[in-house]
């Protein structure tokens, strides 16, 4: 069974609707899916309602997990905070936050407010993390993601490096634009190990990261 945290749909740079995203998902073998399309104060208020929504249409007739979220993309560092804080509120189940990748402008000081938020749930691809950023995100229960998207993954090896040594919980996600993109078989197994994670921590994350974040974010 498959657990994917951030993907995307045509509510941002996505291919798909919501509810097709996650029906491609299901038949994949999904047992949980995250919608986290880009989002920042522009257009948190239409984007949260109407895929909490095709959410639950998933969850009454289809046996999986079809989570509300939001990726705050390229916002200002300082407003992170309050942001996310906003996104709970409107009704997002989690919030990513962008990190900051290398192969983007991201704002320096974005994975920091990440990980000092009590209202982030997530840091995607945080490219160089440094050390103090992974031991906040230990201490502050931000997961840190390791990625399959093409681009944001050539920050895993020294994501699993410096996140290892803080002890820091990682996820494996797909960042998916398109169904085309979405984990099949045993392709995330072969992400991790591709980043240098062991089989131990491979089977920590399958086995007791993803249930922990789901119960972190209030799902039983």
């Amino acid at each position: 069974m498959i657990y994917d945290f951030h993907t995307h749909t045509s509510f941002s740079d996505g291919t798909s609707i919501p509810i097709e995203m996650i029906r491609f998902a299901y038949a994949y073998g999904y047992k949980c899916i995250g919608i986290s399309d880009h989002a920042s104060y522009s257009n948190l208020e239409q984007l949260i309602g109407p895929i909490k929504r095709d959410c639950e249409l998933a969850e009454k007739y289809w046996d999986i997990i079809a989570i509300p979220g939001v990726e705050l993309t390229n916002i200002p560092a300082g407003s992170i905070d309050s942001m996310a804080k906003r996104a709970k509120e409107l009704g997002a189940g989690m919030v990513v936050v962008h990190g900051e990748t290398i192969v983007e402008e991201v704002e320096e000081g974005t994975n920091m407010a990440a990980v000092s938020s009590r209202y982030v749930d997530i840091l995607a691809h945080p490219g160089l993390i440094t050390s103090q950023e992974a031991e906040l995100a230990a201490d502050n229960d931000v997961y840190i993601e390791i990625t399959s998207r093409i681009g944001h993954s050539l920050g895993n090896g020294r994501v699993v490096k410096i996140g290892r040594s803080a002890g820091v919980k990682f996820l494996i996600n797909s960042d998916s634009h398109s169904h085309n993109d979405l984990y099949r078989g045993d392709f995330q197994k072969e992400v991790a190990m591709g980043s240098g994670l062991s089989e131990e921590e491979y089977n920590i994350i399958i086995n007791s990261n993803q249930g922990k974040f789901l119960r972190k974010i209030g799902y039983k």
